[in-house]
C-alpha cells in the first residue's frame, strides 16, 4: 500500500479541473483569472496553477501576501491579484513579490503608491458586496488620484449571481456608472465570478474570475454549463467489529443498534475536515455499497454500519467521490451538513494527503 494512502486522503483528478476551466473560457471568450485563494479551495495552489497554465489565463487570483509569494516561490510568473485589502505590513511584500494588490480607499492608495511607485494595482469598486472597495456613488472622491496614478484594473463582485432576479443587472449599471466617472478608463476591467459565467454568454469585459466552478461546484438554477466534479475524499477501514441489540456508537450514544450490526472504524474525523455534521446523517461508499455514518463523526476516526455491505480492513471508503456506479458529491455532502460547499472544500484540512490524478483531458 503506498504511503500516502495509508489512512486517508483527497484525490484530485487534474483532467477534470482543466476541462473545468477549458469549459469557463469557452463559455466567457475571455482570458481567465483562475481563484486559487485558500489553497485553492483545499486543493494546492501551486499544482492547480501550474495545471491550469495550458488555458493561458491572465494571472491568478489569491487573498492574501503569502498565498501570492507561495506562487512566486514556485516560479509561477503571471500577474496575481491580491483580493483581500492590505494590511500596513503588507505593502512591501506585496512590492517584493511583485504582486497586484486591490486597492479602494484613499490612503491605501497613496500607500501603495509610496511603496511601489508604478507598479500596477486595481481598483475595487462596491457595487453592493459592501465587503471592499470604494462605493460606487463615491468614485468622485478618488478623482484626484486616479488622474494622477491610474489603475491597471478595476472590479466589482456580484453578491448573488446566481439568483434569476434584478441583482446583477444593478449591480452591473452601478459599476459602468463608476467607471464612466473615473478621468481614465483602466485597460482591464472584470466583474464575473463562477455563477455569473455559468448563467450568461459572452463577457462584456476584459477578463472573468472564476472559482469554485473550476473545482467542481455548480450554482445550479438552469446554468448554461456544468462542471466536473474533481475532488473525492476517501479513506481506510481500520477496524471491524460486531455489536449487539441495544449498544450504542460513539460519543454521547446518539447512535442505537438494532438487533446484531457489523460496524466499520475508518481512519478520518472532523480534524480532517469531515464534519460533525455529518454524524448519524451521511453515507459512505464501500465496494460500490452505501453505508451509513452511525454516530458522532470523532476528531480522527468515523464509524459506519456495514451489516449489509462486504468489506474488510484496508478496504477504501469514499466519504465524497463516485465508487462503482454510485456517487456521492460535494453538493450533496454540502446540503447533508448544512453546509456550503465552499466550506467543504476549503475545510479539507492540511493532514489530508492529496493525491493528484491526470485524467484523460
Amino acid at each position: 500500500m503506498h504511503s500516502l494512502m495509508r489512512r486517508a486522503w483527497v484525490d484530485i483528478d487534474l483532467g477534470a479541473l482543466l476541462r473545468n476551466a477549458t469549459a469557463i473560457a469557452t463559455q466567457a471568450r475571455v482570458p481567465l483569472v483562475p481563484m486559487v485563494k485558500a489553497d485553492a479551495y483545499g486543493l494546492g495552489a501551486v499544482r492547480v496553477a501550474r495545471t491550469l497554465e495550458r488555458v493561458d489565463p491572465w494571472g491568478f487570483g489569491v487573498a492574501t501576501v503569502p498565498e501570492g509569494e507561495e506562487l512566486r516561490q514556485a516560479n509561477i510568473a503571471r500577474p496575481i491579484i491580491v483580493f483581500t485589502p492590505l494590511l500596513p505590513g503588507d505593502f512591501d511584500a506585496a512590492v517584493r513579490a511583485n504582486l497586484t494588490p486591490a486597492l479602494g480607499d484613499r490612503v491605501s492608495i497613496e500607500r501603495w503608491v509610496e511603496a511601489a511607485g508604478d507598479r500596477p494595482w486595481q481598483l475595487g469598486i462596491d457595487t453592493g458586496m459592501s465587503r471592499a472597495g470604494v462605493q460606487w456613488d463615491e468614485i468622485d472622491s478618488l478623482r484626484d488620484l486616479l488622474a494622477n496614478h491610474a489603475p491597471e484594473g478595476a472590479f466589482t463582485h456580484f453578491h448573488s449571481a446566481e439568483r434569476n432576479d434584478e441583482t446583477r443587472t444593478r449591480q452591473e449599471e452601478r459599476f459602468a456608472a463608476a467607471i464612466a466617472r473615473m478621468p481614465v478608463r483602466p485597460p482591464m476591467i472584470h466583474a464575473e465570478n463562477s455563477p455569473a459565467v455559468e448563467h450568461s454568454g459572452p463577457s462584456r469585459w476584459s477578463v472573468v474570475r472564476p472559482g469554485v466552478f473550476l473545482y467542481g461546484v455548480a450554482s445550479g438554477n438552469n446554468a448554461n454549463i456544468l462542471p466536473e466534479a474533481v475532488a473525492s475524499v476517501r479513506a481506510r477501514v481500520v477496524e471491524l467489529r460486531t455489536i449487539h441489540d441495544g449498544e450504542t456508537v460513539s460519543y454521547g450514544g446518539t447512535w442505537k443498534a438494532s438487533g446484531d450490526r457489523r460496524i466499520a472504524t475508518l481512519a478520518i474525523g472532523y480534524a480532517d475536515g469531515y464534519r460533525r455534521a455529518f454524524g448519524n446523517r451521511a453515507s459512505v461508499l464501500l465496494n460500490g455499497r452505501r453505508a451509513p455514518v452511525v454516530g458522532v463523526v470523532t476528531m480522527d476516526m468515523t464509524m459506519v454500519d456495514v451489516t449489509d455491505v462486504s468489506c474488510e480492513v484496508g478496504d477504501a471508503a469514499t466519504l465524497m467521490g463516485a465508487d462503482g456506479g454510485d456517487c456521492i458529491d460535494l453538493n450533496e455532502i454540502a446540503r447533508i451538513g448544512e453546509l456550503s460547499p465552499y466550506e467543504v472544500l476549503t475545510g479539507l484540512r492540511g493532514r489530508l494527503p492529496r493525491r493528484y490524478l491526470q485524467s484523460e483531458v
